[in-house]
C-alpha cells in the first residue's frame, strides 16, 4: 500500500509566493512552510515580506524575502533569475475599483488590468517555462467567485478574475505534458486589506456574510488548506481546475431565503 500519510508533505520543495506580505498570501506562506516547503516570500512591500519570512523562521521553518513587483517586467525577470524554477508558484495580488462599468476611467481600467491580469501573465511567462524545463511543478493563482458571478461595481475586477482562470487553464494545457500543473483557487469573501471598505460598512458586511451558507466571512488561514492541497502530491492529477473556497456562496440561488416549513410544522400537519 502507498504511504498516503506523505500526500501533503512539501519537504524539500521550494515555493515562491507573490503577495506574501499580507492576507491570503501571507497565510499561504505559513501553511506551505508548516508542511516543509522553503518559502520565498515575494512582495513589493518588503518590510512586511521580511516580517512574514521572520515569523516562519521563528517557528523553526525555512523562508526568505524577495522583492517582486508584478507591475514591473524587470522586477519579474530579476525574481526569475534569483529563484530559477520553483516547485510551487503562487500568485495572489489583486486590486479593485468599485464603480459602475461605464464610470471607470481609462486610467482605472489600466490599473486594475495591469496588476490583476497583466501582472499574473508576467509571472506565468517568467516561471512556467523554467518549471517545465526542470520537469514539473505546480502553479496556483488566486481567482475569485467573481470569475463566474458578478455584482454592480465589480465589472473590470470580474473580467480580470475570469481572464486569470482562462490563462491558467491555457498553462495547464500547454505545459501539462512537461509535468507542470496549473490551477486557480476561487475565494468568496475573505477578511483582507482588499475588503476593508466592506468590513467598515456593517450592513454591507452582514449581507455578504449572509450570502454564504456558513453565514460568515472566511479568514485568510482558511484558504491555506486548498493551497497546500494544490501544491502537494495530494493533487498530482489535478490541473486546469477552478477550486471554490467560498462557503457555499455560488451554490446558493439568490440572496433571499424563502419561508419553509420546519420539521415541527410538518409533523403537526
Amino acid at each position: 500500500m502507498e504511504n498516503y500519510s506523505k500526500l501533503f508533505d512539501l519537504t524539500g520543495k521550494r515555493a515562491l509566493v507573490i503577495g506574501a506580505a499580507k492576507g491570503i498570501g501571507q497565510a499561504g506562506c505559513f501553511g506551505l512552510a508548516s508542511h516543509g516547503a522553503h518559502v520565498v516570500c515575494g512582495d513589493i512591500d518588503m518590510a512586511n515580506a521580511r516580517e512574514t519570512a521572520a515569523t516562519i523562521k521563528a517557528a523553526g521553518h525555512s523562508a526568505e524575502a524577495l522583492h517582486v513587483d508584478l507591475s514591473d517586467a524587470k522586477s519579474i525577470a530579476d525574481a526569475a533569475a534569483a529563484v530559477g524554477a520553483p516547485d510551487v508558484l503562487v500568485v495572489t495580488p489583486a486590486i479593485n475599483v468599485r464603480k459602475r462599468l461605464v464610470d471607470i476611467s481609462d486610467d482605472e481600467f489600466d490599473r486594475v488590468i495591469g496588476l490583476n491580469l497583466k501582472g499574473a501573465f508576467r509571472a506565468f511567462r517568467a516561471f512556467a517555462p523554467r518549471m517545465a524545463a526542470r520537469g514539473g511543478g505546480s502553479i496556483i493563482a488566486f481567482s475569485s467567485v467573481r470569475a463566474m458571478v458578478v455584482e454592480p461595481g465589480q465589472g473590470v475586477y470580474a473580467a480580470t478574475k475570469a481572464g486569470t482562470l482562462q490563462m491558467v487553464r491555457a498553462l495547464a494545457a500547454e505545459f501539462g505534458e512537461r509535468g507542470v500543473r496549473a490551477n486557480v483557487i476561487a475565494p468568496g469573501v475573505v477578511e483582507t486589506p482588499l475588503t476593508l471598505q466592506i468590513k467598515q460598512n456593517e450592513a454591507w458586511y452582514r449581507a455578504y456574510a449572509d450570502k454564504s451558507m456558513l453565514r460568515r466571512w472566511a479568514q485568510p488561514s482558511e484558504l491555506a488548506g486548498a493551497l497546500i492541497f494544490l501544491a502537494s502530491n495530494a493533487s498530482s492529477y489535478v490541473t486546469g481546475s477552478y477550486l471554490l473556497v467560498d462557503g457555499g456562496w455560488t451554490a446558493a440561488d439568490g440572496r433571499f431565503s424563502p419561508p419553509l416549513p420546519t420539521s415541527t410544522d410538518l409533523a403537526a400537519s
